[in-house]
């Protein structure tokens, strides 16, 4: 009988592979198991039935969202939002970047992780804090609103938080302001991978700073760019609820409720959980969808897959 033995190769394989098996496991038991609740999208099914109790109804919930009419409106107001966020989010998705750049021209180190520590942080705040945070400020009762007051520049409250002015935009500047230095560590770690033989030869060129990050540093970091946002076009229609959820009142619910918010407010709030998981299915296919078609035109465009 033959002895097979495993070469190094093999080996090394095989340790490569349990160093990222507990992170499989971690991703099955998160993102693939949960899967099991789609069956839900095909009974009729009401808590605190269980669903062997429920009646299967195969696809009823799949074409009510098309049939009911008041659906049809509430679908279409609430992917008008998120549309509009996911836009303009992808419209400025150039902001970290820049922010990245003239972030690592700071040659006062001790004031430029000073800078770096303050802009990252508020990533780790959750919003529920950054909404206390705005209700002290910006509320009728709020500071803000206290020293115009008390200023003379104003005779009644300017309502921020209830206003649906500008409502999208406000909610961007929030969301900038939370994720704005977290999302620029990317391009950070980009910026220290360009040869820096190329900065120093612009430099006895006699190029000036601004040169050298048009020519340089932007072309550098490009490809980064490209990947993440075609990765942000891949989950066009994830918006993330816990932002909009805080901030939605009485008065700008129409224009602040978002797909993941809808869905959270029809399993929750009315308690239609076989049709907020038929919604569910079908942003999860459409995300699917773009992931594959992004990752299609980045191959055609840049000669390079993402996944």
């Amino acid at each position: 009988m033959q002895r097979t033995s495993l070469t190094k190769k093999q080996i090394r394989g095989y340790r490569e592979f349990l160093y990222v098996l507990p992170f499989l496991i971690l991703v099955l038991i998160f993102s693939y198991y949960p899967l099991y609740g789609w069956v839900y999208a095909f009974f009729d099914y009401k808590p605190p039935k269980p669903l062997s109790e429920s009646t299967f109804v195969g696809l009823k919930w799949f074409k009510s969202m098309v049939e009911n009419e008041v659906k049809r409106k509430q679908l279409v107001s609430v992917l008008r939002n998120t549309f509009a966020m996911s836009g303009i989010s992808l419209f400025f998705s150039w902001f970290p970047m820049i922010f990245a750049i003239f972030l690592n021209e700071i040659k006062c180190k001790p004031y430029k992780k000073f800078v770096q520590t303050v802009t990252t942080l508020p990533n780790f705040v959750s919003w529920v804090l950054v909404y206390a945070v705005a209700y002290n400020v910006f509320s009728n009762s709020g500071a803000l609103n206290s020293l115009l007051k008390e200023w003379g520049m104003i005779t009644k409250p300017i309502d921020y938080l209830e206003s649906t002015s500008h409502i999208w935009f406000k909610m961007w500047l929030w969301l900038t302001w939370k994720n704005a230095g977290w999302a620029s560590i990317m391009y950070l770690a980009a910026i220290s991978g360009i040869d820096e033989e190329y900065v120093e030869a612009a430099k006895v060129d006699g190029a000036s700073r601004m040169k050298i990050i048009w020519h340089i540093t932007i072309p550098g970091i490009l490809p980064t760019y490209f990947v993440l946002v075609m990765l942000n076009l891949a989950s066009f229609l994830s918006n993330g609820m816990e932002q909009y959820y805080v901030f939605q009142n009485a008065f700008n619910k129409e224009y602040v409720q978002v797909l993941d918010l809808y869905v959270y407010n029809l399993a929750m709030g009315s308690g239609g959980y076989p049709l907020s998981t038929a919604f569910s299915i079908l942003k999860s296919l459409v995300s699917v969808l773009l992931l594959f078609l992004t990752n299609f035109a980045s191959k055609k465009i840049r000669g390079e897959s993402i996944i």
